[in-house]
């Protein structure tokens, strides 16, 4: 059987998953793209359904099948590739993490945010700790980790919810007015935390701090975009 109707509740339920609304209150997000469903499905999510158009109903058994127009209604691409994953968003309660870990505090740009889970999964930071972001689990964001989030530990809560739970973890917070963090030498296990877009780290974290770290740049630069800067230590800090 093909779904043909865009009104068809399947159909619909998916289609309002493009709302933060309403993936917080299903617990669900979408995947979508061949190769992020594949890889999706190989790191072991948690997957409620797949739809995909009948042209690649044999790479995805068990798939929900809809016409090509349907398809077209649910999807968030420019150029969709016919399938896309419905996946339960993992149920993390704060914890300490178990090495190092990351602290995004008040990240508002999806881009920014899914980039910086993408570098995070590559460089082996697999806790981040998120304070007041934007969703992880918005279309954007997911698309622009490019699988990474399958593969992280993401922790939301309030400021000092997050604060208490790295109560015993040091702070490296990335601040213009740190040390080079190129000679800085890192404690065994630590937090690298990075700030807001536009106004950097919170006055609140940064009193939690034990260290602050700067990317030195020529005087003709101003700032580095917030997922670079967060790669560039990341990196170093390893």
């Amino acid at each position: 059987m093909i779904i043909t109707s865009k009104s068809n509740p399947i159909i619909k339920a998916v289609s309002a998953l493009s709302d933060k609304k309403f993936r917080k209150q299903q617990g669900l997000y979408i995947v979508e793209g061949i190769k992020p469903v594949k890889e999706c499905i190989g790191a072991g999510c948690c997957i409620d359904r797949i739809i995909c158009v009948e042209e690649l109903r044999d790479d995805f058994a068990g798939a929900t099948i809809v016409s090509e127009s349907v398809f077209k209604s649910i999807s968030s691409e420019k150029t969709p590739q016919g399938v896309l994953a419905v996946v339960k968003i993992p149920q993390l309660r704060l914890k300490p993490p178990a090495k190092r870990c990351l602290l995004l505090d008040c990240l508002q740009d999806p881009g920014n945010l899914g980039t910086v889970i993408r570098t995070a999964n590559a460089s082996g930071y697999e806790d981040i700790y998120l304070i007041n972001c934007t969703d992880p689990y918005s279309p954007k964001a997911v698309r622009a980790s490019m699988s990474g989030i399958f593969f992280v530990n993401i922790y939301q809560g309030t400021r000092e919810e997050v604060i208490c739970a790295l109560e015993n973890i040091p702070l490296v917070c990335a601040d213009m007015c740190g040390e080079d963090i190129f000679t800085f030498n890192p404690p065994e296990r630590f937090c690298l935390c990075l700030g807001n877009e536009g106004s950097g780290i919170s006055d609140e974290v940064k009193k939690h701090a034990s260290y602050t770290v700067k990317i030195p740049m020529r005087a003709t630069c101003e700032s580095l975009n917030v997922a670079v800067s967060a790669g560039i230590a990341m990196y170093a800090l390893r």
